[in-house]
């Protein structure tokens, strides 16, 4: 009997990945309801990750107040899985989505409100934290996110500091006794899929800092105090977090997060790949179906479409992709794939606007899964 598998990614601003499986998953349905099939919304750490997670996974979500980058009390949420693993998006606390362009300042911005919702998480229980760090307004090492937890930062003259990038210079003595005890209990996984270093010419304040509002001086600022901070941290912790891979992730979260609760930064497709148990559902199956709202170079670095694929080939299983868009060429797509994907297709099926194909796309990926997939199983059957 014939398996098939549909792992897809979100189709960022019109689909959520739950509504692509579904729709797949629906169409072969009715075309073939003898075929066996399974679904794993994918999501690769960034923006989404929380939703696909909790949706297809069963699990709740939890409110929360806790500060904005600028200290302004918001509401957001995380979610709780069954098996006490939590799922927080940065963003959703310290992104730099929620300040307007007037607003953005990484001197004073602060991962504070990241903290506040580990400190939530861990109050409910969890074991297991999972944090995508992406899309922040920060610049702070991580320092306002240890600051909610309890770390204490001093400067030469044994004044407590406050937060933002701007403090990051000041910064003489971490005071680590503070730290929430049951944090200690709790194993962390970071989501980051940036190799960049802490500092330097490829670090978070050189690379990422312009985009969250500092000028060429205040780059420089922020790079010196985050070579204090590795300093500091070396120092007074015993951890060399400065040139570690990823550490610049996030205004330099990846590395604070590694510095105070021992994390794991982790590419966040593969996390998100242990936490479904995929790979015992791909063994079984005849298809394997994934894609995401565009399928373009960037598919080859950590992205969903291509963690499935590299786990699919383990086994031997042939993939295709249904995406809102291919934009790669396709001797590119054969050059890189290294035979990883049968096939890569796209709902876009005559030329259209973008706001066209975001409000169609579900009847646009119906209309061509169902084309494809109806060729496809009478294939099968022909081939039987």
């Amino acid at each position: 009997m014939l398996k098939i598998l549909i792992a897809c990614d979100k189709y960022k601003g019109s689909l959520t990945a739950n509504q692509v499986c579904n729709t797949i998953a629906g169409v072969i349905k009715d075309l073939d309801e003898s075929v066996i099939i399974e679904t794993n919304p994918m999501a690769d750490g960034g923006d989404g990750t929380l939703e696909t997670l909790v949706e297809s996974l069963g699990g709740k979500y939890i409110k929360a107040v806790v500060k904005d980058p600028l200290g302004k009390d918001i509401e957001t949420k995380f979610g709780m899985l069954k098996s006490n693993i939590a799922v927080i998006e940065m963003a959703s606390a310290s992104g730099l989505w929620m300040l307007p362009f007037d607003k953005r300042n990484p001197m004073e911005t602060t991962t504070y409100g990241t903290g506040q919702l580990i400190k939530e998480a861990i109050d409910k229980n969890a074991k297991k934290i999972i944090l995508g760090i992406g899309g922040s307004a920060t610049n702070d090492g991580g320092m306002g996110m240890a600051q909610a937890l309890g770390i204490r930062f001093y400067d030469e003259n044994e004044n407590l500091l406050g937060y933002g990038g701007k403090q990051l210079q000041k910064i003489k003595k971490i005071d680590m006794t503070g730290l929430y005890k049951k944090a200690k209990d709790v194993l962390f996984e970071c989501a980051c899929d940036v190799e960049n270093p802490l500092t330097g010419k490829n670090g978070a304040a050189y690379v990422y800092a312009a985009q969250k509002g500092a000028d060429s001086k205040m780059i420089r600022e922020l790079n010196r105090g985050l070579i204090n901070f590795a300093k500091v941290i070396k120092n007074d912790l015993g951890k060399n977090i400065r040139d570690l891979k990823g550490a610049g992730a996030s205004g330099g979260l990846g590395g604070g997060m590694v510095a105070f609760l021992n994390a794991k930064l982790r590419i966040g497709v593969n996390i998100i790949m242990d936490v479904t148990g995929i790979e015992e559902k791909i063994k079984g199956a005849d298809l394997v179906i994934t894609g995401e709202g565009a399928f373009d170079r960037q598919t080859f670095f950590g992205k969903s479409a291509f963690g499935v694929a590299s786990l699919a080939k383990k086994h031997g299983i042939p993939v295709i992709t249904i995406n809102g868009s291919v934009l790669i060429d396709r001797k590119n797509v054969s050059r890189e794939n290294n035979g990883l994907f049968a096939g890569n297709f796209s709902i876009i099926n005559k030329p259209m606007d973008l706001n066209d194909a975001v409000e169609n796309a579900d009847e646009l990926l119906y209309n061509s899964t169902r084309e494809l997939m109806n060729f496809f199983l009478k294939s099968m059957r022909f081939k039987k």
